[in-house]
């Protein structure tokens, strides 16, 4: 299937090729540090199992093996596999594709079409895939480094499975490397301790480390043998004094969250810098400390995800090396800031019954009612506009009626919130006395 891919662009299948291409796997078996997905018991091997597959989403870092999953299935699937990429496409080259797969279907074959950094695509372009997904035109395997729930069309996302590739472990990447030291038919002329190198500075992308491999070979001279410090002279880059997809990197970003969290600046400060020495994006230094700022400190100090957030595009906006003050200072209020958890929590449980409760109708008084019709049915009947009301508060009920009232959100006695809850508390009792007939 390569060779057909190179002849049909008019390529001479003598001409040089990248290692990566070169040992691209022929069988889904093949492909490394994806077992949960292609082992024995991985989904994609279920579902090939069961007799096929449907639309999906890949999503994972870059050098994961997600093109080369996209094929195999296709040849596994018996079908056709068309490639386009977002950044180089839009929705007259999305036509095109189209209609050759439907004068294709209509010979009895089917498409896998495959769409690297589909989040590329905008909203509109997105919604063009829905009509052929549904009539099977095509079977969709879109690919992507982003969060597909903040990057794709929810319409998209619910005819699709979302599978996630992870990044390489160290074991996955050696066996690249031995797997190329195989086909180049000689070792790479490493000691042990750059071998070890050149596997974390792969940062869990297996075509980085065959690229990674590939310079090795170019500069080095014959019987030389490289050590830690000389393989990064070579190659003019530094090894991550963690790796960014492993133990290292989730063992720092849980020291600094927990610091945090613990109200220790001093801690903070240091987990901070270790990242950030380290080669960690600041972007997504910044990006944690948004999330710690909404699950640690909530409402106890409302200021705490405004401090956040401005710090995380003060860095986008200077740059290194000015823009890790930034997310220094931010990272010191929120460890100094009062905690709560309460809206994290309050979220998942109103979360759970929401997912547990299906489709209950809101009550009748609060929806509107543009029609005659709906009037008549008794919508927006009896609804109380609360800015009418004594304290602007009229005590109605909103849960579904067959929900009943529900309890999630518990302010703490700490910061901000302390008042926050006193309110609510007053407001409960308001809406005791209103629902029993009294004004309160």
């Amino acid at each position: 299937m390569a060779d057909d891919l190179f002849t049909s662009a008019g390529l001479d299948r003598t001409a040089p090729r990248p290692l990566a291409d070169r040992l691209r796997p022929k069988r889904l078996e093949d492909v490394v540090g994806q077992s949960h997905l292609i082992g024995p018991e991985g989904t994609l091997t279920r579902m090939l199992r069961s007799g096929g597959i449907g639309s999906l989403i890949f999503w994972g870092p870059p050098g994961t093996g997600k093109t080369t999953v996209a094929r195999l299935l296709a040849g596994a699937t018996d079908l056709h596999f068309e490639q386009i990429s977002a950044i180089f496409s839009g929705v007259a080259d999305l036509k095109k594709v189209f209609e050759t797969a439907r004068g294709r279907r209509t010979t009895g074959k089917g498409t896998l079409l495959f769409v690297d950094e589909i989040h590329r695509f905008n909203r509109a372009q997105q919604d063009a895939f829905l009509p052929v997904m549904e009539d099977g035109t095509i079977t969709l395997v879109g690919a992507t480094t982003e969060n597909p729930s903040f990057e794709l069309n929810a319409a998209l996302l619910s005819r699709s499975q979302v599978l996630t590739f992870h990044a390489l472990d160290a074991e996955a990447v050696a066996a690249l490397l031995a797997a190329a030291e195989a086909t180049e038919e000689r070792g790479l002329p490493l000691d042990e301790g750059a071998r070890a190198s050149l596997v974390r500075m792969a940062d869990g992308d297996g075509r980085a480390a065959l690229s990674l491999a590939e310079e090795v070979w170019r500069s080095v001279g014959e019987g030389e043998t490289l050590n830690a410090e000389q393989l990064q002279q070579v190659l003019q880059r530094r090894a991550p004094i963690y790796d960014k997809s492993q133990d290292g990197h989730y063992n720092l970003i849980s020291a600094l969250h927990k610091s945090v969290r613990g109200s220790d600046p001093d801690a903070t400060l240091y987990y901070l810098c270790r990242m950030l020495d380290a080669g960690e994006d600041p972007l997504f230094v910044g990006r944690r400390l948004v999330r710690m700022a909404v699950e640690d400190i909530g409402l106890a100090d409302p200021q705490a995800l405004v401090v956040a957030n401005a710090a995380k595009d003060a860095y986008d906006f200077l740059g290194s090396p000015e823009g890790e003050l930034a997310l220094a200072q931010a990272a010191v209020y929120l460890a100094a800031a009062p905690k709560s958890n309460a809206v994290y929590t309050a979220y998942k449980a109103a979360a759970k019954v929401a997912k547990e409760g299906g489709s209950l109708v809101p009550p009748k008084h609060i929806l509107n009612a543009p029609t005659r019709l709906m009037k008549e049915e008794g919508y927006g009947g009896g609804y109380q506009y609360d800015h009418d009301a004594p304290d602007a508060f009229s005590g109605q009920d909103y849960f579904p009626e067959a929900l009943g009232r529900q309890s999630f959100y518990r302010p703490t006695g700490y910061g901000a919130e302390a008042e926050i809850g006193k309110r609510l508390e007053r407001l409960e009792m308001l809406r005791r006395k209103r629902q029993g007939g009294g004004q309160g």
